[in-house]
């Protein structure tokens, strides 16, 4: 069973008050309607969904926890902030429960016997990381609108809302107020709106298929959510852009699945498939029947964020071939451009290839790979180790710096007198490098070597990683400084020239503290991603948003960075 334990580390909310986890089992042992439980986690840029409903016909001794046990672990790279659970029952209350515990910490080994006919039908699960948009506990999901009987909503969400500012402007003006600043609250405002104003008060049935079409045309930006209702039904929606993934599968004992990856389902026996963008899965609480809706623009084909193959996902989820061989094959190619560079060191010392923890692995692992086949001496060894595994990635800059100081440690390999090459997905800020970098050189190396699986990032990533400036960005912090020709030619971004890609890398460089840096080219990039151009969102590489207003606020932040710098107007595309 899931760790049920709320001495340790859980605090039940609801309705009425707090309530013990002990006595909500109880009284949901005792009832013989549909039982509901929702798990929520989350973070705008870094967070990821999970459900199970378990079907009338199935006759499977497995639960919804064992399921969810299975599943959620397998997704822990999306959240380590811990999860919210939300339990529903029909003719009862909602009840709530959040865990500042990470994903993985749940086992199927911790089960007590008092809970073993506690089998509640369906569970929606969200993992979170922590968020700058999170600072008290009216921000934490799942989010509900405090209303009682068929008008209760309960929404989860994994993504963000690009238009957030705008639609939460709009229902201030119409007299709605919010409890918290998170999109996840405002996409449910925006649901109990049109379900007010089109049917509670006609006494008319939701039309899901009409409410979600309502929603998909309002809403710009990364969304997949699961929606629970007062009468038990489960929707799951993926807006039409399609940035954010939604996976689904039907076992063949009789569960409903769903998960931001399919690697969840690994393991599992069943018909897996993705959630479509623009579309909705219905499931009907009392019935178990899955509606399959097609509620956006069929104009619309999958954009992924990037992110999700190099960072984000799991290693072991699939888009055509896994991640984890996606990654590899990058680190053997970035093995094969700097072998040239690192020919010219000095010294019979072998270089050290290691990688940023919990994610640069599979990269250092293809880069050692190819060196080692190239006849270089190399040593493929981990000399970084972290004290935490709370991600530094997002957050307000000042606590950002603090973590990154704490986060970070030495290994006890002695690194003295080494070479050693630093391999991560993505050189974002240059915080964290930099850190690492004097960290490693204060320990006695003699120089550190950055290799990075991407492009520069130069545009602020409203879908994917929860960047909404640029000026944050390492390469607009250094392209400020840069003679104004070499700024235009900058401006290129994916087809800026080799030779001015090599100053932008040896001016990042010089920043960080670092010998050198080695960006992936852009081209290079889209040649060993499974899905290419059409498949993947690629503008925190090329500028080019995926939709038409995120092209608009991009060009608006793009123009405000540069206005005050003597440059030439042609200089902007």
């Amino acid at each position: 069973m899931l760790r049920t334990a709320p001495a340790e580390y859980i605090a039940l909310v609801s309705d009425s008050g707090a309530e013990s986890w002990l006595n909500t089992t109880h009284a949901v042992c005792r009832m013989t309607t549909i039982t509901i439980v929702i798990f929520s986690l989350k973070d705008n840029s870094m967070s990821g969904v999970a459900g199970v409903f378990l079907l009338p016909s199935s006759h499977s001794q497995e639960t919804v926890y064992d399921r969810l046990q299975h599943m959620l672990p397998k997704l822990a790279l999306r959240g380590q902030a811990g999860f919210g659970l939300a339990v529903f029952m029909h003719e009862k209350r909602v009840q709530y429960t959040k865990s500042s515990q990470p994903a993985r910490e749940l086992t199927t080994n911790d089960y007590n016997e008092q809970y073993a006919n506690f089998r509640p039908r369906v569970a929606i699960a969200h993992i979170r990381s922590p968020s700058n948009r999170e600072r008290d506990e009216s921000d934490v999901q799942p989010v509900h609108n405090h209303k009682d009987g068929f008008r209760h909503l309960t929404i989860s969400l994994d993504g963000a809302l690009v238009n957030a500012d705008e639609l939460r402007e709009e229902l201030l003006v119409q007299g709605h107020s919010f409890d918290g600043k998170t999109d996840a609250e405002l996409l449910l405002k925006l649901i109990e709106r049109t379900c007010q104003s089109d049917y509670w008060q006609h006494g008319l049935p939701v039309n899901h298929e009409n409410l979600f079409r309502e929603i998909d045309d309002r809403v710009d930006g990364a969304v997949s959510a699961l929606l629970l209702d007062g009468e038990g039904n489960l929707i799951a929606f993926r807006n039409r852009y399609g940035l954010r993934p939604l996976e689904f599968m039907q076992t063949d004992d009789g569960f409903l699945l769903f998960a931001s990856e399919n690697c969840a389902f690994s393991g599992l026996q069943g018909k897996a498939d993705e959630i479509l963008p623009g579309h909705i899965k219905y499931v009907n609480g009392k019935t178990g029947v899955c509606l399959d809706r097609s509620v956006g623009d069929a104009r619309h084909k999958t954009k992924l964020c990037a992110y999700e193959t190099l960072y984000l996902g799991s290693p072991n989820t699939s888009k055509r071939q896994s991640h984890l061989e996606t990654r590899y094959n990058i680190g053997v190619a970035l093995g094969k451009l700097i072998a040239p560079r690192l020919a010219v060191e000095v010294g019979s010392a072998p270089f050290i290839v290691s990688s940023m923890p919990r994610t640069g692995g599979p990269y250092a692992d293809g880069l050692f790979a190819s060196l080692a086949e190239d006849g270089a001496i190399v040593r493929r060894h981990e000399v970084v180790a972290t004290q935490f595994s709370q991600r530094t990635l997002v957050g307000i800059i000042s606590e950002r710096r603090s973590l990154i100081d704490q986060k970070y440690r030495v290994a006890e390999e002695d690194v003295a007198d080494s070479t050693i090459i630093m391999v991560d997905e993505a050189l974002i800020r240059g915080d964290t490098s930099r850190a690492v970098t004097n960290m490693l050189l204060s320990a006695g190396a003699k120089a550190v070597h950055w290799v990075i699986g991407s492009p520069p990032i130069v545009a602020p990533n409203y879908y994917g990683m929860g960047i909404d400036t640029m000026d944050e960005l390492v390469f607009w912090q250094i392209w400020k400084a840069l003679p104004s020709e070499q700024r235009k030619q900058s401006l290129r971004f994916h087809n800026i020239e080799p030779q001015m890609l090599r100053i932008i890398e040896s001016t990042i460089a010089v920043s960080i503290d670092a010998a050198t840096i080695t960006y992936l080219p852009f081209q290079v990039l889209v040649s060993l991603l499974p899905q290419g151009h059409d498949g993947i969102d690629l503008s925190p590489f090329t500028f080019e948003m995926p939709t038409p207003a995120g092209q608009k606020r991009a060009n608006k932040n793009l123009n405000k960075l540069i206005a005050d710098l003597p440059f030439p107007e042609s200089a902007v595309a």
